[in-house]
């Protein structure tokens, strides 16, 4: 006999219990507070009156959402969702109200879908395949926040073979223009394109000590004259170089005060 679970709306919804329908069920929910904060944004406000006892904003395996107030047995049957979201409405930008409630409502559909993976004994291997898929979906804040576009060109720039020579920040195993270096490339970023640049740099000298480029060490690149500079010799480390928008070397620097 299959468990049934009732629904805050009184609708009865079958328990799941593989990974794939804990993902469904988490899919429904995630749907309906999506809705709940986008589309139908102006009935969820109205709602949500701060004149009203505690409130939490339930998403439902059907697609649909609710706001009502929580279960009153303890420990609940699921986790609950955060409880009070109305008192703030009146308190915030309604914008920020929305982001804070779109937070709560991703951890609280992660507690669910972990609840569920927990109590039928899913194992690391299945808990692991669960979160992926949760993973491979945009997060409720992002999609409420308009995110999610930025987030997807953001990696597609970052997979890419992007040269630019705009800025001295440093990073790991990425060497770009006048980027700092700190360890030679991955074989991966040798295949995107990036070997023939390398290969400029495997020939720099420091413009402080004459030493050639060594790739275990970490260098720096003066964005005024373009000559390279181990960090030591500099005296710039990793962590200052992340804070620097344009390299200039101590020659550059002197010249300018000078001018």
């Amino acid at each position: 006999m299959r468990e049934i679970e009732t629904g805050m709306e009184g609708m009865p919804h079958p328990i799941p219990r593989t990974v794939e329908e804990v993902f469904n069920d988490f899919k429904g929910r995630r749907s309906g507070l999506i809705k709940a904060l986008t589309t139908d944004v102006d009935k969820f406000y109205q709602q949500c009156d701060p004149e009203k006892e505690n409130l939490c904003l339930y998403g439902l395996p059907n697609e649909t959402w609710e706001v009502n107030l929580p279960v009153e047995e303890v420990p609940p049957e699921l986790p609950e969702p955060a409880l009070g979201i109305n008192f703030a409405r009146d308190g915030m930008q309604e914008k920020d109200w929305l982001s804070l409630v779109a937070v709560h409502s991703d951890s609280w559909l992660l507690a669910v879908a972990f609840y569920f993976g927990a109590r039928f004994g899913f194992g690391k291997n299945e808990r692991k395949r669960l979160f992926q898929m949760i993973n491979d979906l945009p997060t409720i804040f992002e999609v409420v926040t308009g995110n999610v576009k930025q987030l997807k060109d953001q990696s597609a720039n970052h997979n890419g073979s992007s040269k630019s020579k705009s800025s001295a920040k440093s990073r790991q195993s990425e060497p770009q223009g006048k980027m700092v270096k700190m360890s030679p490339p991955s074989k991966d970023e040798d295949e995107s394109g990036e070997e023939d640049e390398e290969d400029d740099e495997q020939g720099a000298t420091c413009g402080a000590c004459g030493d050639s480029y060594g790739t275990d060490e970490f260098w720096i690149c003066c964005d005024i004259c373009e000559r390279w500079f181990h960090g030591k010799c500099v005296k710039i480390t990793p962590a200052k170089a992340e804070h620097i928008k344009q390299y200039k070397c101590p020659s550059c620097s002197s010249k300018r005060a000078r001018v």
